[in-house]
């Protein structure tokens, strides 16, 4: 997918205030923490037909307004996730500035979940 300018500005400057990470370094995360939360922060429509086994959606547009009765722990470990690893720069600025301390985005986000046969669902 080709990006506007603006758009890629924009989480470029945001990527200055946010712990990205890799597929390696999330199921290691996974791994050692039972209660790190996988969250993907696409779309619903984006959710319905695929997403990772186990994780739960709270999308981009509402997470502002949700996030804190979904994962009202501000120290939990969440690593988000989007369709390419963009959308969830922003995301986890946000969280940040919320006060959640321990959040991360996952490089390469669905994409790169796919492509290491991570196991997926669809539906709800």
């Amino acid at each position: 997918m080709q990006h506007a300018p603006g758009f890629l500005a924009v989480v470029d400057e945001a990527r200055g205030r946010v712990s990205e990470i890799d597929l390696a370094q999330a199921r290691e995360r996974l791994a050692r923490n039972p209660n790190a939360i996988l969250m993907d922060v696409r779309e619903d429509r984006e959710w319905v037909a695929g997403h990772a086994a186990g994780a739960v959606h709270l999308g981009k547009g509402i997470l502002e307004r949700d996030i804190e009765s979904v994962v009202p722990d501000k120290d939990a470990e969440v690593i988000m996730y989007c369709g390419g690893g963009f959308r969830s720069v922003l995301t986890a600025e946000v969280a940040g500035r919320m006060g959640y301390s321990n959040v991360h985005s996952l490089i390469g986000g669905h994409k790169a979940l796919v492509n290491a046969s991570w196991k997926m669902v669809s539906g709800d």
